[in-house]
């Protein structure tokens, strides 16, 4: 552990791994272990375990806090590791708390499930997680919970709330958001991630409103292209970007609308593509088509052959099993 906040420690590519199962379905945590570390140490800036890419809605409360576990151990101090916590208030204090007990250093506070709430009951579900755990918060603003500029700047003021995770991909309401919270709570430090499925997809119009970090799905299966097309964000390389952008990343935004639940299931087919077995999605996901699959098997090898990087080979993704051996 260590003594910087989360808010303070939040640099780089955050990797949200997908969780992983053996052939009968059921959790393989050594699996799971093997693609987190290899998340870190291709360079993951830190580890959101559980969340969306982590099937967090397919989980037992056990094997949420066995993961997380994991994620931690693995981590070891050296990037901080946030877990998803949702549904309704109650039940997500109980994940927040399984999950500060598991280790973690933040959470990610994922829509309240179904109901669609006021911005006045949607304050007092985020503040009442707040108030229940001392681990920082950062609100995934989503589907059934947009909130309103004024909102999260009042949000931003609740101690342990930290941050706006934008899924919604509106510009017009997170510029306003950002205007709101920069009058409102100037000195509150607030961070903000752009939380769309492939983000890095709108990670330049992003960075035009001041909004540089990003989940990154793409880091879980071809960490090579991810890590090419951040440094090429950060460091104002356009061309570089946009070479990928349209070699790459949109082509991939194209196959994952092919089909429902593809931004889960086709990370997860890509991790196996790159040589790590972690299982098929759990209900009510199911697998991409196989002509799907191929699709992407070769935008990888097309990512790859663009941050000239090789053919896409399983060894050069550091995907490799428990044993050590690329499975």
């Amino acid at each position: 552990m260590t003594s910087a906040s989360l808010a303070e420690r939040l640099d780089g590519l955050l990797f949200f791994p997908v969780t992983a199962y053996g052939p009968d379905g059921a959790l393989d945590l050594e699996i799971y272990r093997a693609h987190v570390r290899a998340g870190i140490e291709a360079g993951a800036g830190a580890v959101f375990a559980c969340c969306g890419t982590g099937e967090f809605h397919a989980l037992t409360p056990e094997e949420f806090h066995d993961c997380v576990v994991v994620a931690v151990e693995e981590a070891a101090g050296r990037v901080p590791v946030v877990a998803g916590a949702g549904y309704g208030t109650a039940l997500a204090i109980q994940y927040a708390k399984l999950a500060e007990r598991a280790g973690a250093d933040g959470l990610l506070a994922m829509p309240p499930y179904l109901v669609v709430a006021d911005q006045e009951g949607l304050i007092r579900h985020y503040s009442a997680l707040a108030g229940a755990t001392d681990l920082d918060i950062i609100v995934y603003q989503r589907d059934n919970a947009v909130l309103a500029p004024d909102s999260v700047a009042r949000l931003a003021k609740v101690p342990g709330i930290i941050g706006l995770k934008d899924g919604i991909g509106d510009l017009d309401l997170m510029q306003r958001v950002v205007s709101a919270v920069r009058a409102d709570a100037p000195d509150e430090g607030f961070r903000y991630f752009n939380g769309l499925p492939t983000a890095e997809l709108t990670g330049l119009a992003y960075r035009g409103i001041g909004v540089t970090l990003y989940s990154s799905a793409v880091f879980c299966f071809v960490p090579e292209v991810a890590l090419a097309f951040h440094k090429a964000l950060t460091t104002g390389d356009d061309e570089t970007a946009n070479k990928l952008l349209d070699g790459f990343y949109r082509p991939l935004v194209e196959l994952r609308n092919q089909g429902r639940g593809y931004a889960v299931s086709l990370v997860k087919a890509g991790v196996r593509l790159r040589g790590l077995d972690v299982g098929e999605v759990r209900p009510p996901l199911s697998e991409p088509s196989p002509a799907h699959v191929k699709e992407l098997a070769e935008l990888i090898e097309r990512g790859m052959a663009l941050v000239g990087d090789g053919d896409g080979d399983a060894d050069k993704g550091g995907n490799e099993g428990a044993d050590g051996e690329a499975r």
